[in-house]
């Protein structure tokens, strides 16, 4: 295996940790009704994702897999990785700063009603 392709390979694994990371911070509340100590991980989780929506923080996993990538001999993109993977699937005409703050918003949303709904089905029981 050459080391190209060791990097290259290392770069997409962090494609998929940073895709999981936004899967987790969308819905990793629903994993509190099965073990409730996520909660402790999921917060932060999703109080880094909201800021990373709402302020435009770019995430640490951007420079990491750039980095990666020059180092396997490919290009680094621009932009973070909700623009540079996320974008093209979802929003194919261009992702605006308003629109991936409404994204925040609706992560906000999301993850109030699975935590209200947790605190309402604990206090039933």
């Amino acid at each position: 295996m050459t080391n190209g392709l060791i990097w290259q390979i290392l770069a997409d694994g962090v494609v998929l940790l940073h895709l999981g990371f936004i899967i987790f911070v969308i819905f990793g509340g629903i994993f509190i009704v099965f073990q409730s100590k996520v909660l402790w991980f999921h917060i932060p989780c999703v109080i880094w994702g909201i800021l990373v929506e709402l302020i435009g923080f770019i995430c640490p996993l951007t420079p990491l897999e750039n980095y990666m990538r020059i180092h396997a001999g490919r290009s680094p993109y621009s932009g973070d990785f909700v623009i540079h993977y996320i974008e093209p699937v979802i929003y194919p005409e261009g992702l605006t700063r308003e629109l991936q703050i409404v994204m925040g918003l609706l992560v906000i949303l999301f993850n109030f009603f699975i935590y209200g709904w947790l605190i309402l089905r604990k206090n039933k029981y």
